[in-house]
């Protein structure tokens, strides 16, 4: 039981990646704080973990409020005595069209949530890490991290901020080793891939790849909550300030997980002009 013992939040862990993630967790022995604003759906993951999981409980909470951060995670330290592992998964993807098309509250709520709500919640658990002298942090980045995405703007600047986030803390908090990397789950079939489909043209050429996927299927879950199972292990202790591509890069293997503490710019947001012309 890898996580045996270890006390893990959870947010977005009411449906998709947060679903598969939780049950994941459960069956390697973490105890978790599933946090989601749907308490509907919170409570049917928990009832999906609550026999693996006994100690594990759930809070509804809106992410992208910070008023309702507080109050949730004021919960949380009433019922863990530590906290191994944040997980920010919780996140939206609309507004979707065109930049000036796009409703620009939605816009901001989009930032509120992907970005203002992980780096809130980071906030108010890293003192705890400190004292503890050791913690696991985990983001979710996505679509739009590593290159453009048309026509989802929002999105794609909050993923790209929280790679460049999960990087600047990991060099902030190593000397308490406290690791903080962030992982992008692939093409999975979820709500988000039903909202592509919804908003038809406004989606622009991600449409045919998301009517493709419905049909074929995508990425499967399991791939994402490995991942995340292994970097909130002890295995993975002294990787941090990474972007992993759970459907891509072969982080199970030993040589790339070598990689991943000693080689500085691996699975990092940088630029690449060296490839194309020298140094002056």
């Amino acid at each position: 039981m890898p996580l045996s013992r270890k006390s893990i939040i959870l947010t977005g862990a009411g449906r998709g990646i947060g679903r598969a993630v939780a049950t994941k967790l459960a069956s390697e022995g973490a105890r978790l704080a599933l946090v989601a604003r749907t308490e509907k759906e919170i409570q049917e993951t928990y009832e999906l973990i609550k026999d693996q999981s006994p100690a594990s409980f759930f809070i509804k909470a809106d992410i992208s409020s910070r008023i309702s951060l507080n109050e949730a995670f004021s919960v949380i330290k009433s019922q863990m005595d530590a906290i191994d592992v944040l997980i920010n998964n919780a996140g939206i993807q609309q507004p979707i069209g065109l930049f000036h098309e796009n409703n620009m509250d939605d816009w901001e709520q989009n930032i509120k949530t992907n970005l203002l709500g992980p780096a809130n919640f980071i906030y108010l658990v890293l003192p705890i890490m400190i004292k503890q002298r050791k913690g696991k942090i985990i983001n979710f980045s996505g679509g739009g991290a590593t290159g453009t995405r048309p026509n989802f703007s929002a999105y794609a600047v909050a993923k790209t901020a929280i790679v460049r986030l999960t990087e600047n803390l990991a060099d902030e908090y190593r000397m308490w080793n406290i690791d903080v990397n962030a992982i992008s789950p692939g093409a999975v079939n979820t709500k988000m891939l039903d909202e592509v489909i919804s908003a038809s043209q406004k989606s622009g050429k991600e449409l045919s790849e998301a009517l493709k996927r419905k049909e074929q299927g995508g990425t499967d879950l399991s791939i994402p909550a490995n991942l995340v199972a292994f970097l909130a292990s002890d295995a993975s202790d002294g990787i941090t300030g990474r972007l992993i591509s759970a459907p891509w890069d072969p982080w199970a293997k030993k040589e790339f997980i070598d990689s991943l503490r000693l080689v500085e710019d691996i699975c990092t947001l940088r630029r690449i002009d060296n490839k194309f012309f020298k140094k002056i």
